[in-house]
């Protein structure tokens, strides 16, 4: 596992509005959730979760998928799965 990569995971899910954020699409799994939707559960302004967004998809925590006009966004399970498989083995 690249020690890069967790490193910046678990310093993204570090923020209280991203670790909320990334809770949020968690429990939502499988299904994705559109932006505007996520704001207004979190009661954050959309600069605000558009950062949060780009950081957690950068690093590879969330995904994002365009459905027509919207862009809507999940968990990605798969890596945070790997995130806690590497807590687990490695630590």
């Amino acid at each position: 596992m690249e020690s890069d990569w967790v490193v910046n995971a678990l310093s993204a899910l570090a923020h209280e509005g991203r670790l909320a954020l990334f809770r949020l699409l968690v429990r939502r799994a499988p299904d994705a959730v559109a932006a505007g939707e996520i704001a207004k559960a979190l009661g954050v302004q959309a600069t605000t979760l558009s950062n949060q967004l780009s950081r957690l998809e950068r690093d590879r925590l969330i995904r994002s998928e365009r459905r027509g006009r919207s862009i809507l966004y999940a968990a990605d399970l798969e890596q945070a799965g790997a995130l806690l498989g590497f807590l687990a083995a490695d630590c």
